[in-house]
């Protein structure tokens, strides 16, 4: 019996933990098999292990929690959100700024597109952490800002990223 919340947490970092736990298997065999073909495998496996566990610590502080209004779904670089209250339907490829607006509760995504409504996502909608992977095929997009604004105490939207032909119709005094 565990508890739901340790149940959670385990489930929030499992991908670094697995991660860990290959890490040490490959410095294992690097370190204490005494060379040969298995001794240097063991350093690819621990060079594996140490990518994952960088990965798992990433997803895990994208992922802030469950059972969140509504449900999102990504299906060939298409961003499907079904809501109570609203919903919508988003490309990857027309999406011209995206916005974390942590004001909200819960705190939610703000998916920009041109000649479009905003899209509107909690960030603990049920299938929220598939957007991980979305929103890192956007070019330019810099994965630690978008981690440290989702997991940051800001009083105001912070803009996570813009499309490179949106920043060039800004106006500047400089």
């Amino acid at each position: 019996m565990i508890r739901p919340e340790a149940r959670a947490a385990f489930a929030r970092w499992s991908e670094a933990m697995w991660g860990a736990a290959i890490l040490a298997l490959g410095l294992y065999w690097g370190f204490f098999t005494g060379g040969g073909l298995l001794h240097w495998l063991g350093f690819a496996v621990a060079i594996a292990g140490a990518l994952l566990v960088v990965a798992g610590i990433q997803r895990g502080r994208f992922r802030t929690g469950s059972g969140g209004p509504g449900i999102v779904q990504i299906v060939e670089g298409r961003i499907v959100y079904m809501g109570p209250l609203s919903g919508g339907v988003a490309d990857l490829d027309t999406l011209t700024r995206l916005v974390l607006d942590p004001t909200g509760k819960p705190a939610r995504w703000m998916l920009h597109r041109k000649d479009q409504p905003v899209l509107t996502i909690p960030v603990s909608a049920q299938g929220a952490e598939a957007l991980f992977d979305a929103f890192s095929a956007l070019p330019g997009l810099q994965t630690e800002r978008m981690l440290s604004a989702l997991n940051g105490a800001r009083a105001e939207a912070v803009t996570v990223w813009q499309s490179a032909s949106c920043k060039s119709t800004q106006l500047r005094l400089h």
